[in-house]
C-alpha cells in the first residue's frame, strides 16, 4: 500500500485533533448525538485517524474496528487505545479488503470523504460491509461554504460574508493557508447534490441532516460560524432492498 497523505503529518496531526475545541463542539458533539446510543452495536470508525471517535465510541459500549489507509495514524491510535476490545486495521476505504461483507450496525466517517478520491466506491464498501438497516452517519466540511479558495470578506461596516468563488467545479484542490489540514493534504470538493445522489445510488436513505451552528467556545474564537455553518452531519440508513 502507497504512503498516505496524513503519514506525512500523523503526529502534527494528532496534536490537531487533541486541541481543536470549535472542532470538538461543532463536529464531534453533534456527530455522536446524530449516532446515537450504540450500546452492544458493532461499529466502524472508517478513515478513523488516530481514533478519537473510535475510543468514544467504545466507552458508549459498542465494539468498534478502526479503519485507516495511513500506517502512522493507525499506530497513534493504537498508542492511546485503552481498551484491547478496539481493533485497528490499515486498509483503503474504497475498498475495504479486509472486512467482511454485511458484519456491522453502524459506520461513521468523521470528516474524512473529503479526503477519499473515489466517493461511489467507497460508499458501496460501507454499502457491503453494513448489516440490513444499518446506520451510516459521517460528518464533512460544508460542501456549500467550504469550496474551493471560498473566503471571508468584511464590509466598511463590519458585516462578515462568505464568499463562494467556485463551487460548481468539483476536484481535488489544496487550500493556500499551508497551517491547516486542507493546505497540508488538500480536499476533493463535491456539489451538495453529488453527495445526495451517490448516497442514493449506493443503497443509502439520508434520515437526518445536521448543520451545526457554533455557539459557546467555537463562537468566541471563529465568531462568523454563528451565521454561516462550516460543517455538515448527515445520518443515513441502508435500504432494506436495493
Amino acid at each position: 500500500m502507497t504512503e498516505a497523505s496524513y503519514d506525512r503529518i500523523a503526529s502534527w496531526y494528532d496534536n490537531v485533533v487533541r486541541t481543536d475545541n470549535v472542532v470538538n463542539e461543532l463536529v464531534t458533539s453533534p456527530l455522536l448525538n446524530l449516532i446515537g446510543d450504540v450500546k452492544g452495536k458493532h461499529a466502524c470508525d472508517l478513515a478513523c485517524g488516530q481514533g478519537r471517535i473510535a475510543r468514544e465510541l467504545t466507552k458508549r459500549g459498542a465494539q468498534v474496528v478502526g479503519v485507516d489507509i495511513s500506517a502512522d495514524l493507525i499506530a497513534i491510535a493504537q498508542t492511546q487505545a485503552f481498551s484491547d476490545t478496539i481493533k485497528y486495521i490499515v486498509d483503503d476505504a474504497q475498498t475495504l479488503n479486509s472486512i467482511e461483507d454485511e458484519c456491522f450496525d453502524l459506520v461513521v466517517c468523521n470528516l474524512a470523504l473529503m479526503d477519499i478520491p473515489d466517493l461511489n466506491k467507497t460508499l458501496e464498501s460501507i454499502y457491503r460491509i453494513l448489516r440490513a438497516e444499518g446506520s451510516f452517519v459521517f460528518s464533512i466540511t460544508h460542501p456549500c461554504f467550504e469550496a474551493p479558495h471560498s473566503q471571508w470578506i468584511t464590509s466598511a461596516d463590519g458585516k462578515v460574508s462568505r464568499e463562494i468563488l467556485n463551487y460548481i467545479k468539483e476536484g481535488f484542490w489544496r487550500s493556500t493557508y499551508s497551517e491547516g489540514v486542507r493546505g497540508k493534504v488538500g480536499a476533493h470538493h463535491r456539489m451538495l447534490s453529488t453527495y445526495m445522489n451517490t448516497l442514493s445510488q449506493a443503497g443509502f436513505n439520508i434520515v437526518k441532516t445536521v448543520e451545526p451552528v457554533a455557539t459557546n467556545e467555537a463562537t468566541k474564537q471563529i465568531p462568523r460560524f454563528r451565521n454561516i455553518p462550516a460543517f455538515m452531519i448527515m445520518r443515513c440508513l441502508k435500504a432494506e432492498s436495493y
